[in-house]
């Protein structure tokens, strides 16, 4: 117990708590949009974005976070370019943008001389690597997602409910689907920098698929899936710090475990 409290009194260690929770709390409401949007295939190409930032970053020696978040940025616009001109939808233009991104990747890794181990580092991201402003940013983001999710909740829920309904009703779909995918774009760049590709799932998504076996709206979707997120990255953060095994996996495993274990409550119908 005593070299428990003294690894958590550690600086490094301590950040990485509040990352994690900070992440936890708020990350899993993005995951709320990219099932409710069906934007699943995005993440991969998200993913890779990163990858691309990575290899740029390392190749003209750029600041890693902001590369990768403004690549992520581009790729988004590129994608919904694609989408606005394609019948089949985000999976395709997702898979494109992704093919783009890696393909551009290993150009920059060839013609520069950039280590692919250096820049595949970027998918085994830790919290124990966190500096202040990290965390400052993490804030920032965290901060943003909510605020959106407080002034546009009734646009979203009309959203998520029928978007052609929405739109009749005079909102500005079009503007708040690009947010929605501007925000999970900024997140999928702090996630993979804060634990790696790892956990983007196991923060974004399990959350919310634990959470859509007791809600039965979308505010109480919203709520679990952001406790629910807590308390995985909390818990398995400290049982990591205890084991001293890796924080990705242990935070990983016991977002699985949670999926599978057994509910005595109704299944909700809201995802």
């Amino acid at each position: 117990m005593h070299d428990f409290l003294f690894a958590l009194s550690l600086p490094p260690v301590a950040r990485g708590l509040v990352a994690m929770a900070i992440a936890g709390l708020c990350f899993p409401a993005s995951g709320v949009m990219v099932l409710r949007l069906n934007l699943v295939p995005m993440r991969y190409m998200l993913m890779h974005g990163v990858i691309l930032g990575g290899a740029l970053s390392l190749a003209f020696s750029l600041p890693v976070l902001p590369t990768s978040i403004l690549l992520n940025v581009l790729l988004v616009f590129l994608m919904l370019h694609l989408k606005g001109n394609s019948s089949h939808g985000f999976g395709l233009a997702s898979a494109a943008a992704m093919v783009f991104s890696m393909a551009l990747a290993s150009l920059v890794m060839h013609v520069w001389d950039v280590p692919a181990k250096d820049t595949l580092q970027l998918l085994w991201g830790s919290p124990f690597a966190l500096d202040a402003l990290d965390i400052a940013g993490l804030v920032a983001i965290a901060a943003l997602l909510v605020l959106y999710l407080v002034l546009g909740f009734r646009t979203i829920s009309a959203m998520f409910f029928d978007q052609e309904i929405a739109q009749s009703l005079g909102m500005r779909v079009k503007l708040h689907h690009t947010l929605m995918v501007l925000l999970i774009a900024l997140v999928i760049a702090f996630a993979m920098k804060l634990l790696g590709a790892l956990l983007i799932d196991a923060l974004l998504i399990l959350p919310v698929m634990v959470a859509s076996k007791r809600a039965t709206s979308l505010k109480h979707l919203l709520w679990y899936s952001c406790l629910t997120g807590l308390f995985i990255s909390t818990l398995g953060y400290l049982l990591a710090v205890a084991t001293d095994l890796p924080p990705s996996g242990t935070i990983a495993l016991l977002s699985a475990l949670l999926y599978l274990a057994p509910t005595s409550h109704k299944k909700g119908t809201v995802v």
